[in-house]
């Protein structure tokens, strides 16, 4: 029996001239008990779709019902929890679920009031934190307040919208494995949003994509028996074969309408590339170099009250011209310590970085870098922000020139129709595809990637990955991408380099990709090889879960593998 049902609904917002439809000729049943998940890009309706089932927006057009009688506003039998947390700060986590208890139970004692308030706070796994305040409590164990303080509303339909996006994979993970646990005892009927397809098979018994211009789209049917363990699904041929056609039809509905570049590159040289007659930096100590770049013996000490602490410890590591290196191990492993040293940003310890013949002194546009977050300067347009550095390190090209490189660059990231829109006014994807433009625009030996989709949501991140991988082919630049996504390390990297848990990192372990260029995701996916690959660099990490320090291979050993 369907609990939840949507007729010919359709939603846009606004009047005349600036109306937009956001949701068109929705038909949809939500059936009692079922595990629905939404799956779609940014811009395609999902929340709004989930508003509309709260009661929270009404439709345009249309009519919405539950179990038979038109939803006219929020009611208690849906409980919605968001991707923020809307706790109340100056309570503990007890007072935040105790709002909803006393709400639904106001004629309970006290006492039984507080043995529920205990029952949901154990549910989610919070009984060590109940007295805790929101700010002292971490972005997961948040949302886990949100989650009890949802369930003590007793719902008989949970409605989620994207509750885990702003979590790191980890916590993610283990949240997701909460929801399903709770949605499995309780059998309530569960509607979530996602853009993460892993989650989406993991949780689901119906996923529904939603289509770009706000209609429903294709339909999938997971009938992966439960539970579904993260780790064999990855060795699941259902899985496999679900992921992979999900994949391709989000990738040929969102994705795959390439812009069509009509501009060509100008016929000049950054000034990096310029051959000097004598070196300005000369390689430090008396180091052969046998590569390109050359991490020799890197160390990182930081001085702390309690003595010095070593983050990075022997980081050896050798990179030919032209070759892509994934970066990846758990939070605190010195990824990023090692980005910024090798970017001039943060100084060597001890040991030392060797790039094209010189030692790396300070920063360099020669070396550019992409960060999380972009860095523009919010009042200027994309070109303007792109035109800056172009406009250091190509000192001999003419200005039309340098304006031909920014526009290239920015045409190439999918920036075409959006070179005079100012930073202030851009969505996050928007800025970091302009980062992107700017690095390749400074034609650099070395281009530096840190975590560059890690505030992107799951589908926009495959969206800049073919970016980069585009680009990247045309320009064969060296590069090292840090990253805590296994997926995206496979897809982007000749090498996968992973490290050992900090402090006194190193490199634990380095998987060479022998997979054809150009990538695709779909055509990864389908590789014979991929999932060997991902299972390599799953247990490695697995192995280092929680804070672990198995006993690191020596340096010989990793490159005899």
């Amino acid at each position: 029996m369907a609990v939840l049902e949507f007729e010919n609904v359709s939603k846009s917002f606004g009047e005349g001239a600036k109306r937009t439809e956001v949701l068109k000729d929705i038909n949809l049943k939500v059936e009692e008990g079922e595990f629905l998940v939404l799956l779609g890009f940014s811009g395609t309706g999902k929340t709004t779709l989930i508003n509309l089932m709260a009661g929270l927006e009404a439709p345009t057009k249309g009519k919405i019902t539950y179990r038979g009688s038109p939803i006219t506003g929020p009611g208690p039998e849906r409980g919605v929890i968001f991707q923020n947390y809307s706790l109340m700060p100056w309570l503990t986590v007890n007072g935040n679920v105790s709002l909803a208890v006393d709400t639904m139970f106001p004629n309970l004692t006290k006492a039984s009031r507080a043995d529920k308030v205990a029952h949901y706070v154990k549910m989610v796994g919070l009984s060590h934190a109940a007295t805790r305040r929101p700010a002292e409590l971490s972005g997961g164990m948040r949302q886990r307040v949100n989650v009890a303080r949802a369930l003590a509303m007793d719902p008989e339909i949970l409605l989620l919208d994207e509750p885990l996006s702003a979590l790191d994979a980890l916590t993610r993970a283990n949240l997701a494995d909460e929801i399903e646990r709770i949605w499995d005892a309780d059998k309530k009927t569960c509607v979530l949003i996602t853009n993460d397809v892993d989650e989406a098979i993991i949780l689901a018994d119906r996923i529904i994509a939603l289509n770009p211009d706000g209609t429903l789209g294709e339909e999938f049917t997971v009938s992966i028996p439960r539970p579904r363990e993260r780790g064999e699904m990855n060795h699941h041929e259902g899985f496999k074969k679900l992921r992979a056609e999900i994949t391709k039809h989000l990738m040929t509905v969102g994705i795959e309408a390439k812009v069509e570049g009509s501009r060509s590159l100008p016929n000049v040289t950054a000034i990096h590339n310029i051959p000097k007659a004598q070196a300005d930096v000369k390689a430090k100590q008396s180091q052969r170099i046998d590569r390109y770049l050359e991490f020799s013996q890197l160390h990182k000490i930081y001085p702390t009250p309690k003595g010095p602490l070593t983050v990075v410890e022997d980081f050896d590591l050798k990179v030919d011209k032209g070759e892509f290196i994934s970066l990846i191990g758990h939070s605190g492993c010195g990824k990023s310590t090692v980005l910024t040293m090798a970017a001039g940003l943060n100084d060597v310890s001890k040991g030392v970085i060797n790039l094209d013949g010189r030692g790396v002194v300070g920063a360099d546009p020669e070396r550019a870098v992409v960060f999380q977050s972009p860095n523009l300067f919010p009042w200027l347009t994309a070109k303007e922000n792109v035109a800056i550095g172009v406009d250091k390190v190509y000192p001999r090209a003419s200005q039309a020139e340098r304006q031909d490189v920014v526009e290239y660059y920015l045409e190439r990231v999918g920036l075409a129709d959006s070179m005079d829109k100012e930073a202030c006014s851009m969505s996050n994807g928007m800025k970091q595809r302009v980062g992107i433009a700017r690095a390749f625009a400074l034609s650099p030996k070395l281009l530096l990637l840190d975590e560059p989709f890690g505030m992107l949501d799951s589908l926009t991140r495959w969206e800049l990955q073919e970016v980069l991988m585009e680009v990247w082919d045309r320009t064969k630049v060296t590069a090292i991408c840090v990253t805590h996504d296994v997926d995206e390390a496979i897809l982007l990297a000749d090498r996968v380099v992973m490290m050992t848990n900090g402090p006194q990192a190193t490199i634990g372990k380095i998987v060479d990709v022998d997979l054809p260029r150009p990538r695709s995701r779909k055509a990864l996916l389908e590789h014979p090889d991929y999932y060997a690959y991902r299972q390599d660099v799953l247990d490695f990490l697995e192995e280092y879960e929680h804070g672990a320090k198995p006993k690191p291979k020596s340096a010989k050993a990793i490159a005899a593998e």
